[in-house]
């Protein structure tokens, strides 16, 4: 995670476990869903694969930084539950 040049914007790269992990978009959603959620809004969040971890890296990098994608995304119910309970509780299921 980097700071940005102005410390108004927050840049993360994330690695995916495999190169064609069908969950990355999932896992980059979530990250900014919950920087959104949790930094003031005059943040600039920026989410993004690792340089060459991915073989769909560019086309999910520009979903993830799409903001219309992401709220259509987001207006998806059973997506918005995903990401809801990844966030809330590491996806580890209810005990």
């Amino acid at each position: 995670m980097d700071g940005g040049d102005d410390f108004s914007t927050i840049d993360v790269k994330f690695t995916p476990t495999i190169p064609h992990c069908s969950m990355a978009t999932l896992i980059g959603l979530c990250i900014r869903v919950k920087l959104l959620r949790s930094l003031p809004k005059r943040f600039k969040i920026t989410v993004k694969i690792n340089p060459g971890t991915h073989a769909s890296e560019l086309a999910i990098n520009r979903q993830l930084n799409d903001k219309e994608r992401v709220i259509a995304a987001l207006e998806n119910v059973h997506l918005l539950t995903v990401v809801n309970k990844c966030i809330s509780n590491g996806m580890k299921g209810t005990n």
